[in-house]
């Protein structure tokens, strides 16, 4: 069975919007594109290679979908980053999306109708992990109906007040383990947590 794994860059208040650039992602008015690269240092680096040592499959939604395949196809050889722009063009990408006839870029299907049940179907079945990257509107989806395996979240020492969050109230109740946590020299926290089980309750009476 695969895992599911929600890989993202938060702020402190749990903004996950337009980390890349300021012309990432304006909707809504956001002002703080760009807001991750202050904190940029080789562990940071590394925390995101590190997402991709292993085989994956992305998910993605279709607004995250548009950006990556405006970008990523078209990194020149020799380019900063280019041996993830090999990864992400060769891998399977799952999109959720009502125009399925317009996923140009290679490797690319739609998750159809019902994302739920379709998310479900590939982690019953055999292949790499499925990872996903940005994708907020998506990843509300997977976590209000408890499909998420691990979170692999990079934590930056700012408050952004307003912005697409990763969490919002339609969560479902779970409880995670904490199996990995570091800080980078800018104050980044890389952590990664497992699902396990349901949420415990007591009383300090």
């Amino acid at each position: 069975m695969r895992k599911l794994i929600v890989a993202a860059m938060v702020s402190l208040d749990g903004v996950m919007q337009a980390p890349g650039g300021p012309e990432e992602d304006t909707s809504d008015g956001f002002a703080y594109g760009g807001w991750v690269w202050p904190y940029y240092d080789d562990a940071g680096e590394d925390a995101m290679g590190g997402a991709f040592k292993h085989p994956f499959e992305l998910v993605l939604g279709r607004r995250t979908y548009d950006i990556f395949a405006a970008y990523w196809p078209h990194v020149p050889k020799g380019a900063p980053h280019q041996d993830i722009a090999d990864l992400f063009n060769g891998v399977t990408k799952h999109v959720a999306t009502h125009h399925p006839e317009t996923l140009a870029w290679q490797n690319s299907r739609a998750l159809g109708a019902d994302i739920g049940a379709a998310l479900r179907e590939l982690k019953r079945g055999d292949g790499p992990d499925l990872l996903t990257q940005g994708s907020s509107e998506l990843a509300h989806q997977m976590l209000a109906t408890d499909l998420v395996d691990e979170l692999r979240l990079l934590v930056y020492p700012v408050l952004l007040g307003r912005g697409k969050r990763l969490f919002d109230d339609h969560a479902q109740a779970a409880a995670f383990r904490l199996d990995e946590s570091r800080s980078s020299s800018t104050g980044v926290l890389v952590t990664r947590y497992v699902r396990a089980g349901e949420v415990r309750t007591g009383s300090f009476a």
